[in-house]
């Protein structure tokens, strides 16, 4: 069996079992669309999407075979050859094979991602391309499209000149070299010329033939201030305090100008002392602790830098507190599942900046940073935070505590998922018991927290680990994607 068939029947064993799931690598279908566009936008999609992916066809709506016969089969593959060639913009060179799932042959098409992107359906206008999400196919927004015009064109941010023309002094002056020196725990060299030279090999500086290039990887991680920066300017995190609940009266707005790195912990220090005191009970002692975990915190914060969309004008990282809530808002949306956030490897269209980033122990190097500020949130005992993904933006809510009762079924659905996704990537089972302990229900309640993992099973969202148990009280729970 070689790596194409391999690759088909794992994607349908994962989409299929134990309830059938759209994923966004594989399609599967009882027969082929009559539409000759909605096929081209299928294949525009897969061929768009990181990786690539199949079209799995002879699988009804139910994840049930419903196999096709052989001139079928043929009939398919030539279609779908043509629509490849001829009706997008961009010949797709697609491959196939004939796999046997359950005793029943399936036909998969395999589309691979193409490296000129995006690939949009023939036509003048190049923004009728499509990609896929949340097991579906969708149409990409012109902000998408256009990010993919520039990734393909080998657009980088972080190698790009903030400052041009520049000689050592300036780039004294406007560098924060001692806070480079200092997270990296490295001796500042003696010279200014040995300076230089380290933020050269970081990249944060470039020489030319005749002075140097402040690049935007020195100025947007150690500006002294990034207003000096005429097109980094509007990248400097703001803060925003409000009155109540809403957004209609702030009480006070800073804006952070040191560089990401150099300002980070100022940042982190001005948002915990805006937050109102927590009492919490521990051993038996009361303690004042502030309202969120600063670990929480200062997780993401950090993903909203490095992960934000520069090409995004305009605007910048927005940390917004509420006496409910803090919304933490970047440009850009997110480049994996907002529901994968826990347990996926993370992703980011700012390689080096976030490379650099981790090396100063500002973010997670292995991606558990998330998992880290999930479990310090369930220790509080504070809802879920939300995550949310808008056409050009990705936001992260932290909800002040609330109690049980208060909180909808959205509310405690998401809270439990994500204690079964912390659970899963940690190898500890989710059950009754730890559900009880996530939202601290009394063991005389065993039936309320029954009653949130009945409904978090109904949405999708987790399922049980062992289907062939009919037990529930000595039942388990997993992820929807494990």
């Amino acid at each position: 069996m070689n790596t194409l068939e391999e690759t088909a029947i794992n994607l349908l064993n994962k989409s299929l079992n134990p309830i059938p799931q759209e994923l966004n690598e594989i399609d599967w279908k009882c027969a082929l669309s009559t539409k000759t566009e909605r096929l081209a936008q299928h294949i525009s999609a897969f061929a768009n999407y990181p990786g690539g992916g199949f079209l799995a066809i002879g699988i009804n709506n139910d994840g049930k075979s419903s196999p096709l016969s052989k001139v079928e089969m043929d009939e398919i593959i030539q279609k779908l050859g043509n629509i490849a060639r001829n009706s997008l913009a961009q010949p797709v060179a697609i491959e196939h094979a004939v796999i046997t799932y359950n005793d029943n042959p399936v036909l998969v098409i395999h589309i691979p991602e193409q490296p000129n992107k995006p690939v949009h359906l023939r036509g003048p206008n190049i923004f009728d391309c499509y990609t896929r999400s949340a097991g579906q196919t969708v149409k990409l927004s012109r902000h998408e499209a256009t990010q993919l015009i520039a990734l393909s064109s080998g657009y980088d941010f972080e190698s790009q000149t903030a400052m041009s023309n520049v000689d050592k002094d300036e780039i004294i002056g406007q560098i924060d070299y001692d806070s480079y020196f200092t997270l990296q725990q490295k001796r500042l060299p003696e010279t200014k010329s040995n300076i230089i030279l380290a933020l050269a090999d970081d990249n944060l500086v470039n020489k030319t033939s005749t002075s140097w290039d402040i690049l935007n990887l020195g100025a947007i991680l150690f500006a002294k201030n990034l207003n000096t920066f005429k097109h980094l300017s509007r990248k400097a995190v703001r803060v925003v305090v409000y009155e109540g609940t809403s957004r209609i009266k702030a009480l006070k707005e800073q804006e952070e100008p040191k560089g990401y790195a150099s300002g980070f912990e100022g940042l982190i220090s001005y948002i915990m002392d805006q937050l109102k005191p927590n009492e919490i009970i521990e051993t038996a002692f009361r303690k004042n602790v502030k309202l969120y975990p600063e670990i929480a915190i200062r997780e993401f914060v950090a993903n909203a830098l490095i992960h934000q969309d520069f090409m995004v004008s305009g605007t910048g990282v927005m940390i917004e507190i509420f006496t409910d809530r803090i919304e933490i808002t970047n440009p850009g949306i997110p480049l994996v599942d907002i529901n994968r956030f826990i347990d996926t490897a993370p992703k980011s269209r700012n390689e080096s900046l976030a490379s650099l980033m981790r090396r100063l122990n500002i973010c997670e190097e292995r991606g558990s940073g998330i998992d880290r500020a999930i479990d310090a949130i369930e220790l509080y005992q504070l809802p879920a935070p939300k995550f949310i993904r808008g056409d050009d933006y990705t936001r992260v809510i932290l909800y002040a505590p609330t109690s049980l009762t208060r909180m909808n079924n959205e509310d405690r659905t998401r809270a439990c998922y994500q204690h079964t996704c912390l659970h899963y990537v940690n190898n500890q089972p989710v059950n009754n018991q730890s559900v009880r302990k996530r939202f601290n229900i009394a063991i005389n309640s065993v039936s309320f927290a029954s009653k949130i993992i009945a409904d978090t099973v109904e949405a999708g969202l987790i399922k049980p680990a062992d289907p062939e148990n009919e037990s529930k009280k000595f039942a388990s729970y997993i992820p929807f994607w494990a």
